[in-house]
């Protein structure tokens, strides 16, 4: 184990965060003092932060068990938390289990027992079931997003986890939406509530944008158009849906990515990789992307279709105007539709023709090294930086993972850095480096 660090401040500074806010601030505060605590916070509030300090700070390193498990509805949101809780560099072990992950590779990570665990609930039942997991030590049981977690697809793995935890000291749930009922096989007896929903998203404008067709692309196309060159979440109710929405896009010759339950796990991430680091401006996708993703800070969403919930309305807009930062929701109407009841004070706006929206001018090199292989980013950066004589604006965001990292370039220098660092070497490993498709 890495030296253990438990100091908040020092915690923080590693993430580059100058103080908490308000609510978590409150969690915090409630987490350390009460056994039983829900929080409730619009999305993009800290939420991850606010649960994940006063854990760490009751964790006992002399344990060598699972002692904190956090319960996520999707893989998206296991690998978010993942991340936040490795970046905080507490020294801790942490791993993250879901579906379209290997079960071998998680049984190899889990030969030693992480501090936390983070997974989805059908892949942490199934490993409690074989026996790969015990969680009979384990004093923190966080249901992150419960009100999804909840549901009623996940009722049996949900009530089996929690069968399973029989020795849990705190109990800890969060979501950005208010859920009336906790199922009884959670055990609450009298939780504490943290709620900052009212707080909700100050900054948020919602404009309405009235089309002449029922199929909407043309007028979206307009919407993009003028945006220009800004970052945003498209959203559709349907995969087919954004499977007819990006061959328009692509005839129209504009840049996106595409993110739905339908992919394979590989190209959802990928999808979001690319979205992150600037190579695609534009994600396409259904809800799934509402939530427990990680993303950047959004100018805008669309809502291409109109959410079918209040919730899903909700969570969509949560994507902009997170921490008290301005967005725009657009909400796309055809013209003999009406709205659903729950979107209100709306203002229509009228959009010219003629603005092509611009592309992005990055692109996204595969590095087939990571963390395993003893890589920092810093070895990435002076790869590229030196051997690849790039300047220090023609170099964007690394993202370094376990097995591999994905670094943005200038697309104009992307194929002949390819041609010159590929084959090179990085802490005495060789490794490949394409552009990713």
């Amino acid at each position: 184990m890495e030296k253990v660090i438990k100091n908040q401040t020092e915690i923080l500074q590693k993430l580059g965060i100058d103080k908490l806010n308000e609510m978590q601030l409150h969690a915090h505060e409630a987490i350390s003092l009460h056994d039983e605590v829900i929080v409730l916070s619009p999305t993009g509030t800290g939420k991850t932060l606010a649960f994940l300090l006063p854990v760490i700070a009751q964790l006992d390193v002399n344990i060598q068990d699972i002692q904190a498990l956090i319960v996520v509805p999707s893989r998206e949101l296991a690998t978010q938390i993942e991340q936040v809780a490795r970046n905080m560099g507490s020294g801790y072990k942490i791993n993250a289990v879901y579906g379209g992950r290997a079960g071998n590779k998680d049984k190899v990570d889990l030969i030693s027992n992480p501090a936390i665990l983070i997974g989805t609930p059908g892949r942490i039942a199934d490993h409690l079931r074989n026996g790969v997991i015990n969680l009979k030590s384990t004093k923190f049981v966080v249901l992150d997003e419960f009100d999804k977690s909840l549901e009623i697809g996940f009722q049996d793995e949900m009530h089996e986890i929690m069968d399973g935890v029989t020795g849990v000291k705190t109990k800890i749930l969060t979501s950005a939406t208010q859920k009336l009922e906790v199922p009884g096989f959670v055990r609450l007896k009298n939780p504490v509530t943290i709620n900052f929903l009212e707080d909700g998203v100050r900054e948020l404008v919602l404009k309405t944008v009235i089309s002449s067709t029922e199929d909407k692309l043309f007028s979206l196309l307009d919407l993009l158009g003028h945006l220009g060159n800004q970052r945003g979440i498209i959203f559709c109710n349907f995969k087919e849906s954004i499977q007819t929405l990006s061959n328009f896009l692509n005839e129209e010759g504009v840049g996106h990515t595409c993110f739905y339950g339908g992919l394979e796990q590989l190209d959802r991430e990928r999808a979001l990789i690319k979205f992150r680091n600037g190579t695609s401006q534009l994600l396409v996708a259904t809800d799934l992307a509402a939530r427990g993703i990680d993303v950047p800070e959004l100018d805008f969403i669309v809502h291409f279709e109109l959410p079918q919930k209040p919730d899903e309305f909700i969570h969509r807009n949560g994507r902009t105007a997170r921490m008290n930062k301005k967005g725009v929701a657009y909400i796309m109407q055809w013209k003999n539709e009406e709205l659903p009841s729950f979107i209100k004070n709306c203002k229509s706006i009228e959009l010219t023709e003629g603005r092509t929206p611009i592309n992005s001018g990055w692109e996204t090199l595969y590095i087939s090294g990571g963390r395993r292989d003893k890589i920092s980013k810093s070895d990435i950066a002076g790869l590229f930086l030196k051997q690849g004589n790039l300047e220090k604006e023609e170099l964007g965001i690394i993202e370094l993972q376990q097995e591999c990292t994905y670094v943005a370039v200038l697309k104009s220098k992307s194929q002949e850095l390819v041609s010159q660092l590929n084959n090179s070497r990085l802490k005495k490993v060789k490794v490949r480096i394409s552009v990713l498709k």
